[in-house]
């Protein structure tokens, strides 16, 4: 059957392919359309070979570089915007993205933006560049979808638990507030429905779990499933600073050591704790599974599923 036969919307474009939310994306539109129909963007290209041996059109492609975006948008459609990693400066790499992909007939843009994004007085810092990505792609005359992603169920399983799990403690400026924590699949699951699907022009979407924690809650289940006690010590946001200024984080983005270490700064967490403490996150919708058909998955599982990659 041909393409338009089978109803084919054009291609679809996956920008930062090769890291772990793009890498998914393109597993799974892989099971909704033939991978002739995907346009992979990297930097490393390297790490895509088993989708260009499969036909999917694999292309060098660096935010940072705009010479090299236009050869690498031709054809597509769609493209799924993936937010890179380098909060304060991304909205200039985003913004060389868009004016690329506008530039070669792109009709549409999904961005991977943040639960909360335009409250007023949202004090995230990560919110900050999102709210100007969302506003830049608005301007740009494309039509938009904006998915706005809760904190990761991942990140909870991972990057909390661990340490949390080895010092026996973990300091927390997040108070009492409110989070819908997420699963990346779910996020993957529904940029990838959005991309898919027709009617999700010009909307945003809140991409939550199925249940509001608080952060000491969801380190209590951790503290339950590993069977080791994570005390919980309540600190403010200086003292949220000064623990990651403890561990060597950089308090701005700005002075990050580039390829150091720790690649992210502590104003980004702290700020984001502040931000569920003062109800910004307080959100639970039903967007994830009005647009994938299923049901988004429980903290827990998520738990279970990283359980074995705990500290005994």
């Amino acid at each position: 059957i041909s393409g338009n036969a089978r109803g084919s919307m054009g291609k679809i474009i996956v920008t930062g392919a090769s890291g772990q939310f793009g890498n998914a994306a393109a597993r799974l539109l892989l099971e909704k359309v033939p991978a002739e129909d995907l346009i992979l963007l990297s930097r490393t290209t390297d790490k895509l070979a088993e989708f260009a041996e499969l036909g999917a059109n694999v292309r060098q492609a660096d935010f940072d570089d705009p010479s090299t975006l236009r050869a690498a948008m031709q054809g597509g459609e769609r493209m799924l915007l993936i937010s890179t990693t380098r909060v304060g400066t991304r909205v200039e790499q985003h913004t060389n993205a868009v004016e690329a992909a506008k530039a070669e007939g792109v009709k549409h843009v999904v961005y991977t933006s943040i639960l909360g994004c335009g409250k007023p007085d949202n004090p995230s810092v990560e919110q900050f560049d999102h709210l100007a990505t969302e506003q830049m792609i608005e301007k740009s005359g494309l039509a938009w979808t904006h998915l706005r992603d809760s904190l990761y169920a991942e990140a909870v399983a991972t990057a909390m638990a661990i340490p949390a799990l080895q010092a026996g403690h973990k300091p927390e400026n997040a108070g009492n507030g409110l989070v819908p924590i997420v699963s990346r699949d779910d996020c993957v699951a529904i940029a990838v429905g959005v991309l898919t699907q027709e009617g999700h022009a010009n909307k945003a979407y809140d991409v939550t779990g199925p249940e509001l924690w608080t952060l000491p809650d969801a380190m209590a289940l951790v503290s339950q499933m590993a069977g080791k006690p994570i005390e919980i010590e309540p600190v403010d946001d200086e003292g949220m600073y000064l623990y990651f200024d403890s561990l060597g984080v950089a308090r701005k983005a700005s002075d990050i050591v580039p390829d150091g270490p720790i690649p992210w700064a502590s104003e980004g967490m702290v700020t984001f704790g502040q931000s569920i403490r003062e109800g910004f996150m307080n959100v639970v919708s039903d967007d994830v599974e009005r647009i994938t058909g299923r049901p988004p998955r429980t903290l827990r599982s998520v738990l279970e599923q990283f359980q074995h990659t705990w500290p005994a």
